[in-house]
């Protein structure tokens, strides 16, 4: 089932230097969620207090009622929690199978001693995954690829093998931080159609950080923007394109009182 994320007043400071100011929002279940703003905005911060990268100064985040600010990436796994990053990390010189399937290890069965002897139990489970694998990379047109080094890749395909890598993690809460950057157009529409079918067919909660706003307005249902770490306003992505405030906060006041 695709899992509910609740933030309430969370607030983020490294010494005297606020990041977030009480941010609160809610995404509810099967949503796709954008979460937009200027550089220097907060996003990325933001998605890493959900995601354990950070632990926040005050508030609370949390999945389906369970708090979970301060709980390692580790743990949020468990909780159904899964990210990418705007820059793929990715293992260069392995296969991408092998990189998808660094995506396994909050599914496998056993401890470190009977992975180490290879009981059937963990060579049946390696199987599986494996087969699981190979499937999300032909359902998103990366089989032909799966035996390649990743560093044989582009820097786009390297976006999906690391979706791949998040979804064979099964989550029920998956955060994409800018999918679409370095993306040209065509490869950003078929991105759109991706996240389309994942909500559709996978009963997955989306939140999107992102700059592309064509992308934003075609996906989302919700968004909130964030300008110098503060909620600015929530609504529909259009009602935001429209808002003088986000417009001042892209393009300085001087700038949206001339578009006006």
């Amino acid at each position: 089932m695709a899992a509910e994320l609740t933030l309430q007043d969370v607030s983020l400071q490294f010494g005297g230097i606020k990041v977030l100011q009480e941010v609160s929002f809610t995404v509810e279940p099967g949503q796709i969620f954008g979460l937009v703003g200027p550089n220097g905005a907060g996003k990325t911060s933001l998605f890493n207090c959900i995601s354990g990268h950070y632990k926040p100064t005050s508030g609370v985040v949390r999945i389906d009622g369970a708090e979970v600010q301060g709980a390692r990436p580790a743990t949020l796994a468990g909780h159904g929690l899964a990210r990418t990053f705007q820059h793929p990390a990715l293992q260069l010189h392995e296969t991408v199978l092998e990189n998808v399937l660094l995506g396994a290890h909050s599914r496998l069965p056993g401890g470190a001693l009977e992975w180490a002897v290879r009981t059937p139990r963990t060579r049946r489970a390696e199987k599986e995954l494996r087969a699981e694998a190979l499937e999300l990379l032909e359902r998103n047109d990366l089989g032909w690829a799966a035996h390649l080094p990743a560093d044989e890749l582009s820097h786009g395909l390297h976006k999906g093998v690391e979706l791949c890598r998040a979804l064979l993690m099964k989550p029920k809460l998956l955060l994409l931080d800018e999918p679409a950057a370095g993306l040209p157009h065509t490869e950003v529409e078929t991105l759109i159609a991706t996240v389309r079918r994942l909500r559709a067919e996978d009963d997955i909660t989306v939140v999107i950080v992102e700059h592309h706003m064509g992308l934003i307005a075609a996906l989302t249902d919700r968004v909130v923007v964030l300008d110098h770490g503060a909620k600015l306003m929530e609504g529909s992505a259009a009602e935001a394109q429209s808002d003088p405030r986000v417009i001042e906060a892209y393009i300085g006041k001087d700038a949206a009182d001339d578009a006006a």
